[in-house]
């Protein structure tokens, strides 16, 4: 079809700017257009059709992915003043038609009020605030809906990946200026937060927009509470609340089961915390704190405050208990297991994937590369000039992406540093970048190179695409979506098959196999894991041959340390033979299709009815976590709880940090919006990208915060996450993986049996 087009030169009349960036062929009566950049040919629409590829405009064409920055922002320009004329006709015709239609409804702009008006004069739009600041000048303003300038008619067009960054910021930019009420409200919450001690990302809580709303609702005679009203009955009534979220769990804890997280904080002056957290579906609860500096936190210690909390939540509900994997409390959650023979203890997994990357990117090969992009971030970040003309070019997305921890964090950050690769290429190769002065630096030359060195960015690739898995599996295991104990075991094995993909050579991929089955060994074997990946039928209806009968042995070991009752155990057994060869409801075309769609646990549910036994069994395995749950201690004064000067201020401050840490568990998982990497809030994850490793005199001296450029194409990444449980796939054909985790079994079978 290719070979029938026929050249045909584009005429000098042809004014529009994108004939620049196409070629015109002709296919006997019809002329088609191809795209110079990615050779798409156009059957039709014409030269605007062509100008909304270069644009990267979603619809009526495909997105160009190798347009070149500066023509896509032309292409952008070019696009918005046709929007703008046709606007402007449109205008001049409304207004003439008003004059023919007396009763015309006239709408402020700025207001949800509309009311029905006999004259034809068209109600003047107020005048917008004026701010201090210079929002993306110039080339920006064109994607950013021209922010701080003069608003611009007709419909505004933006690039795919910058669009919902855009209008998010620009949306919420123009309702802070739409009133003048703002800035004195704005203000007067800015002073308060600045006089307590709030961190900037506290208007990120969940509760901040309802206590604005309520207040507003109120009007001009709200009255904030006293000192005392928030001591006293605000108190009371926010205890109660809490403690009405933990009896609602409570009672799943009965019927599916739960999982008891114990996490430890070091806090200054030498104090030791360990925290209890219960673990259900229906969410995360904070128990209790206990104070354990005076004991050195030792194992005898912690297995007796395991215990008293087993015991306090109800032992026929506790699972397992996750701890960290630190030796004492391996000592203690091991006699603990054996104190409750239907109890598991369990490593962090969170925490042995994250050790994982750690010996990763100590590989010589990864840290070279992890400290290259380092040194560019660092760069970029230590001065607001280079830091703006970067989000400029980048249209407002930083290099830097904030991880679930340090770790995830370096090789996320090589992710989106990949990705924006072409941008920073640009900027180098801009006249803005020759004429910056900070270009000059001997730093600047080794930067430019890296940016430019194609190999650099080829091994960039090589190893996102080996550690990809396991960041997805961190933020799997750490999902409130749905509990993670299914998908584990699937996660591993998607890792180990990706690296064997990634490098063919034995010796290579062995390499990485080693790392992550010395991190994993004491899990790779856990019976709750092998029952989670059992039970999942979309993964369990995949396996093949008896090459894993190791898996059902850990099965049988957890269906007898869950289930204490020998007949309930032989009757279990008897309904796993229907679930092995998908006999009655479990092979309906409904069950077969949902396998993939369904919760695991809902699965169950619905088709699991022949074999209640079983059934019950599968639905609270797969209905517990297997990690710690990230989150921030928001300043819960935990070392002033356990101050006993007063016992009534100490039953107050106890009760206090149960509604602080319950009410931030409440906000896990939920979209919080972007922050700023280069906040104090960040820098224990993010010191690596973002500190220079020595002081430059020079840029301190010339450092100015109030000229740095907001990053809001930040809020383009929220919101539209890959699914990661669904990336899992669900074949597993390599007997190799299998085979060297059988190997391991049999290697480590003093540890599987001392669990």
């Amino acid at each position: 079809m290719a070979s029938d087009l026929e050249p045909v030169a584009v005429t000098p009349q042809k004014h529009d700017p994108a004939w620049k960036h196409c070629q015109m062929y002709k296919i006997g009566d019809k002329v088609q257009l191809k795209c110079i950049y990615c050779e798409k040919i156009f059957k039709g629409g014409g030269i605007h059709r062509i100008k909304e590829h270069l644009a990267c405009q979603k619809g009526n064409a495909a997105t160009c992915l190798r347009v070149l920055p500066d023509v896509r922002l032309q292409m952008l320009e070019s696009l918005n003043g046709v929007a703008a004329k046709k606007r402007k006709k449109q205008k001049l015709t409304e207004e003439t038609s008003s004059y023919d239609n007396p009763g015309t409804i006239v709408v402020d702009p700025l207001s949800n009020n509309c009311d029905l008006k006999t004259d034809v004069d068209l109600l003047p739009v107020p005048e917008l605030l004026e701010h201090n600041v210079d929002v993306y000048s110039s080339r920006e303003d064109i994607v950013s809906g021209n922010i701080g300038g003069r608003k611009k008619k007709g419909r505004i067009r933006k690039a795919p990946d910058v669009a919902n960054a855009n209008a998010i910021a620009f949306n919420s930019f123009q309702a802070m200026k739409t009133k003048k009420i703002s800035d004195p409200v704005y203000m007067a919450l800015g002073r308060f937060f600045f006089d307590v001690g709030l961190p900037p990302e506290a208007v990120n809580s969940a509760y901040f927009k309802p206590m604005v709303d309520a207040i507003a609702s109120q009007g001009v005679e709200a009255i904030g509470p006293s000192f005392h009203d928030l001591r006293s009955w605000i108190l009371k009534n926010a205890v109660h609340e809490s403690r009405s979220d933990v009896d609602k769990c409570r009672r799943d804890w009965e019927n599916n089961g739960c999982t008891i997280l114990v996490d430890e904080r070091n806090l200054k002056k030498g104090k030791t915390f360990v925290n209890f957290f219960v673990y259900c579906p229906v969410g995360t609860v904070f128990l209790r704190s206990a104070d354990v500096s005076d004991t050195g936190g030792s194992a005898d210690a912690l297995y007796d405050l395991l215990k008293q909390t087993v015991e306090e939540v109800g032992m026929k509900n506790v699972l397992q208990v996750v701890t960290s994997s630190e030796d004492r409390y391996i000592i203690a959650g091991r006699r603990l297991s054996d104190t409750c023979p239907t109890v598991f203890w369990s490593p962090c997994t969170l925490h042995c994937i994250d050790l994982m990357l750690k010996d990763i990117g100590e590989l010589p090969r990864v840290k070279t590369i992890l400290d290259q992009a380092k040194s560019i971030s660092r760069f970029v970040y230590s001065n607001h000039v280079v830091l703006n003309m970067m989000r400029r070019f980048t249209f407002g997305i930083d290099l830097v992406d904030l991880g679930i921890t340090r770790h995830s964090t370096d090789f996320a950050t090589l992710k989106r540093m990949l990705n924006v690769r072409h941008y920073l290429q640009s900027m180098i190769a801009s006249e803005e970048w020759m004429e910056s002065p900070y270009s000059k630096k001997p730093v600047a030359f080794s930067i430019q190179n890296y940016v430019n060195n194609e190999s650099f960015w080829s091994t960039c690739a090589s190893i996102i695409r080996l550690t990809d898995p396991l960041l997805r599996l961190q933020r799997i295991v750490c999902s409130e979506k749905r509990p993670a104990m299914g998908y584990v075991c699937a996660g591993i094995y998607r890792a180990k098959e990706t690296i064997k993909k990634e490098l063919a050579d034995t010796e290579d991929y062995l390499l990485y196999w080693n790392i992550i089955d010395r991190r994993w060994e004491q899990v790779q074997h856990h019976p709750l894991h092998a029952a989670g990946f059992y039970f999942n039928p979309r993964f369990f209806y995949n396996l093949e041959g008896d090459v894993h009968h190791h898996i059902r042995s850990l099965v049988y070991d957890c269906i007898e340390k869950l289930v204490s009752d020998p007949k309930i155990q032989d009757k279990i057994m008897k309904e796993t033979a229907s679930f092995q060869g998908a006999v009655g409801d479990f092979g309906r075309k409904m069950a077969v299709r949902a396998r993939d769609t369904l919760l695991p646990t809902e699965w169950w549910s619905a088709y699991g009815g022949g074999c209640p036994n079983l059934a019950h069994l599968a639905i609270r395995i797969l209905s517990q976590t297997c990690s710690l749950i990230p989150h921030k201690l928001n300043h819960i004064p935990l070392e002033h709880m356990h101050e006993r000067k007063n016992c009534l201020e100490h039953q107050r401050l106890s009760d206090l940090v149960f509604v602080q840490y319950n009410m931030s568990l409440k906000q896990v998982g939920k979209e919080q919006g972007y922050t700023d990497p280069i906040s104090y809030e960040n820098f224990e994850i993010m010191e690596d990208w973002i500190m220079e490793k020595e002081i430059d005199s020079e840029s301190s001296e010339t450092a100015d915060w109030m000229a740095v450029d907001p990053p809001l194409g930040n809020a383009t990444l929220l919101g539209s996450p890959i699914d990661d449980f669904e990336a899992l796939g669900s074949g597993f054909e390599d007997f190799e993986i299998f085979d060297w985790l059988k190997e391991s079994e049999e290697n480590g079978n003093e540890n599987i049996a001392s669990m």
